[in-house]
């Protein structure tokens, strides 16, 4: 799913990553096409999104990346009537994408 980020009205701050959700929340599909509805009991669990904006004090992560954060600690916003989750970089348990490097050992913030 695109964003057209230039569209959102706003500008992030600091360390702020500003993210979209993949998918719909709730129920899911297992690898084997098993419906999961959301009342399944689960251990914690991560979410990925996809980052539509960052502040200008974000190092590891770029607009298009796809983000490992914890759907927990969160918070939300609704801008034009799409809804978005604000992060803190640190937040972030891991990034997914093409530039990443295989043999690096990351960034410890």
């Amino acid at each position: 799913m695109s964003t057209d980020t230039s569209a959102l009205p706003i500008r992030m701050l600091h360390d702020r990553v500003l993210v979209q959700l993949e998918g719909k929340e709730g129920e899911r599909r297992s690898s084997a096409g098993i419906v999961i509805p959301a009342t399944a009991s689960m251990g914690r669990r991560l979410s990925w999104a996809t980052a539509v904006g960052i502040g200008p004090n974000v190092r590891s992560i770029i607009i298009g990346d796809r983000v490992l954060f914890d759907p927990d600690d969160r918070s939300e916003v609704e801008l034009h009537g799409k809804e978005y989750v604000l992060l803190r970089e640190r937040d972030v348990h891991a990034v997914a994408a093409s530039r990443v490097e295989s043999d690096g050992t990351g960034l410890y913030l």
